[in-house]
């Protein structure tokens, strides 16, 4: 079972068949996002709510992973290099959270660019 297939029957509702890959990918992402966000400032009995955000995240971004490197993967290869890179980020960075040096809010905005990617929008230049 390749990497969408796995994203489809993890995050996709089974009722809607309409959706495109893309919308499939965008849901996924806000999902996690939307865990983390709730979860960014967790302490004490809340912080394994945060380790559940972080542990979606990071599977997230481990199917992605493993769909980008898959040969069939039809992204230019630029792309998928660079996606690798953030995914290897997202995996460092959340070890860095669960061991208290680091903050959520870059894994949020990760996601969030990712997710202005698949909805074809962009930041405006400076």
């Amino acid at each position: 079972m390749n990497a969408l297939l796995h994203a489809r029957v993890a995050y996709a509702d089974p009722n809607d068949a309409s959706r495109t890959p893309r919308d499939i990918e965008y849901r996924a992402f806000a999902r996690a996002t939307r865990a983390l966000t709730e979860n960014a400032n967790a302490s004490g009995t809340s912080f394994a709510r945060l380790a559940d955000a972080l542990t979606m995240n990071r599977r997230l971004w481990a199917t992605l992973a493993r769909d980008l490197a898959d040969d069939g993967n039809g992204l230019p290869q630029g792309l998928r290099a660079s996606l690798l890179s953030l995914a290897q980020f997202v995996m460092t960075h959340t070890e860095q959270v669960l061991s208290g040096t680091e903050t959520v809010q870059p894994l949020i905005d990760v996601n969030t660019a990712i997710m202005r990617g698949l909805r074809g929008q962009h930041e405006a230049a400076p």
